[in-house]
């Protein structure tokens, strides 16, 4: 009897220990991620207040895209293609930074743009998409970049996180890249100036300034992921903008055409830089010109009657 008696204490007292540890633990973690929070908000500008007619455009249940003739650099040579550019509002998870199942008070609001495009090298094919998600508030960096690129010799993904300061994954079946996970300093993201583009163009940043080159531009060079210098500016003409970033040391220069007025719809864009490798290595512009754009419910639209819809974006 005294040994179940002391068997029951001793197990009495190992569970109070337990709990006090796990207690301590939960404590721990929520103390982690109050400061990674902290630290999150501490990247944040003040949140720019979306208009009436940002919010009828963007919050009425349909995703805009459109589609583009697309003529692409590449080994040396231009590719006839297509463009696509997906443009949709979306409620974001800043811890996970995924699109979130459910209403929350911390999700954070993101204009999202999924951008594909689709070309013939040779005898095979490159299948490319880039996503960034971006805040409507236009009050810090993109959230998240993710690049892929798929053609017959392999594929190549890529990944930018935003929290304490940039993080990247990037894999790839090249040996000289391979799998690779380091962090970057914040800075200008060329990927997210298309997103800024459609929420407030008065908001670009102008001048000399650094900037990272897009996942897609620095996978397919094998250039290095990193900030570089930048000359930008922006012009108006005949009702087109037109936002330009040049790179003295990548000798490129991107020209995105885009609407003056809401909801400044990108109309074309080129793309120069000396492409190709070796003796093919040549100084190409990659063009882009609108096909057509409409507006739908596109994730409902996957049965075999919706593939009318294609041909009307051309595709």
């Amino acid at each position: 009897m005294n040994n179940l008696k002391h068997n029951s204490i001793l197990n009495i007292i190992f569970g109070i220990v337990l709990l006090l540890a796990s207690c301590r633990e939960k404590s721990l973690e929520k103390s982690d991620s109050s400061a990674e929070g902290t630290m999150e908000k501490e990247n944040e500008a003040p949140k720019k207040q979306l208009s009436q007619e940002f919010k009828d455009y963007w919050y009425k249940g349909t995703a805009e895209i459109t589609s583009y003739s697309l003529q692409q650099a590449r080994y040396g040579e231009i590719r006839e293609g297509n463009a696509v550019m997906i443009f949709v509002t979306e409620p974001f998870l800043p811890g996970l930074q995924v699109k979130a199942d459910t209403n929350d008070s911390n999700n954070i609001p993101v204009l999202k743009l999924n951008a594909t495009k689709n070309y013939i090298t040779g005898i095979y094919p490159y299948s490319i998409m880039t996503s960034s998600f971006y805040p409507v508030h236009d009050n810090q960096h993109a959230l998240k970049l993710s690049f892929s690129s798929q053609e017959w010799c392999g594929h190549v993904y890529a990944q930018l996180n935003n929290r304490g300061n940039f993080e990247i994954m990037s894999h790839s079946y090249f040996g000289s890249e391979a799998d690779q996970d380091y962090h970057l300093d914040k800075a200008n993201l060329e990927n997210e100036i298309w997103n800024k583009i459609r929420i407030n163009p008065a908001n670009l940043p102008i001048g000399e300034l650094t900037m990272i080159p897009s996942l897609e531009f620095v996978r397919l060079t094998h250039k290095e992921l990193k900030a570089y210098n930048a000359i930008t500016n922006l012009t108006e003409a005949d009702s087109i903008n037109t936002y330009e970033i040049s790179y003295p040391d990548l000798e490129r220069t991107l020209k995105i055409n885009f609407r003056s007025e809401f909801p400044y719809t990108i109309e074309s864009w080129t793309d120069t830089y000396k492409d190709g490798f070796g003796e093919k290595a040549k100084v190409l512009t990659s063009t882009a010109t609108i096909i057509n754009r409409i507006t739908t419910p596109y994730w409902q639209q996957n049965s075999n009657k919706d593939l009318s819809l294609r041909d009307s974006l051309g595709l």
